[in-house]
C-alpha cells in the first residue's frame, strides 16, 4: 500500500449502537426527565460522540419515540403476564391486567409520564401505534370479557373501558405524584395485594 493513500474511513461499530442508545436513553431520562432529555446527553451516557446518534435517530424525539414504544410493549406484558396467572375469572383477570399498569407506571414514572403525558414522541409512528394499540386492546378485551359483548360496539361499553381505564391511570399517577402517602405502610408491606383491593373496590359490584 502506498503509505501516501489515506486510509479509508470505517463506518462507525459500537456493537449494538441502537441498543446502546436506548439504555443511555432511558437511563437519562429517569435522570433528567423529558424536559432535560437532549441527544447529546444520550450520547455521553452511552460513550459515543455526539454525532453518532445520527445513524439511527435523527433528532432527540426519534429516540424518544423509540424508548416510548419499548414503554408501551412493558406495560402491555406487564398488564397480561398478571392476567395469565389469574387465569379464568374475567373479573379477577381486569383487575390484575390493572394491577400490572400501576406497576409498570411505579417502576418507570419517567417512561410512563413520557409515554403518556408528552408531545415528544411521534403519534404518528407505526411502531408506536402498534404497541399502544395492543396495551390498549388488553383493557378492551378484558372489559369484552366481562360484558360478554364487544364494548366498542356501543355506548354503554365505552363508557366502561373509560371508566376501567381512568381508575388505573388515576391510581398510577397519584401514586408517582406522590400524591397517596397515607396508603405507603400497605404498599410496603404487599403492593400488590393492596392495588388489586384497591382496583376491585372500584369496579361494579355484581
Amino acid at each position: 500500500m502506498n503509505p501516501k493513500t489515506p486510509t479509508p474511513k470505517q463506518p462507525y461499530h459500537h456493537g449494538d449502537l441502537r441498543r446502546a442508545l436506548l439504555d443511555a436513553a432511558e437511563a437519562e431520562l429517569a435522570e433528567k426527565g423529558v424536559e432535560g432529555f437532549t441527544l447529546r446527553g444520550c450520547a455521553k451516557r452511552a460513550g459515543v460522540s455526539h454525532a453518532a446518534p445520527a445513524y439511527h435517530f435523527k433528532d432527540a424525539n426519534a429516540l424518544l419515540t423509540a424508548l416510548a414504544t419499548i414503554g408501551f410493549e412493558r406495560l402491555n406484558r406487564s398488564m397480561t403476564s398478571r392476567q395469565h396467572a389469574e387465569r379464568g375469572d374475567p373479573r379477577q383477570d381486569l383487575v390484575a391486567a390493572g394491577v400490572g399498569y400501576v406497576a409498570f407506571a411505579r417502576d418507570n414514572p419517567m417512561l410512563f409520564k413520557l409515554m403518556f403525558g408528552s408531545e415528544r414522541p411521534s403519534s404518528e409512528d407505526s411502531d408506536l401505534v402498534q404497541h399502544a394499540s395492543g396495551a390498549f386492546a388488553t383493557l378492551v378485551n378484558g372489559v369484552r370479557d366481562i360484558r360478554g359483548d364487544d364494548p366498542m360496539a356501543d355506548a354503554d361499553g365505552l363508557k366502561d373501558i373509560a371508566a376501567a381505564w381512568s381508575i388505573v391511570h388515576g391510581i398510577a399517577n397519584l401514586l408517582i405524584a406522590g400524591r397517596m402517602g397515607f396508603l405507603q405502610p400497605l404498599l410496603e408491606r404487599d403492593p400488590e395485594t393492596v392495588l388489586a383491593d384497591i382496583i376491585e373496590r372500584s369496579l361494579p359490584q355484581q
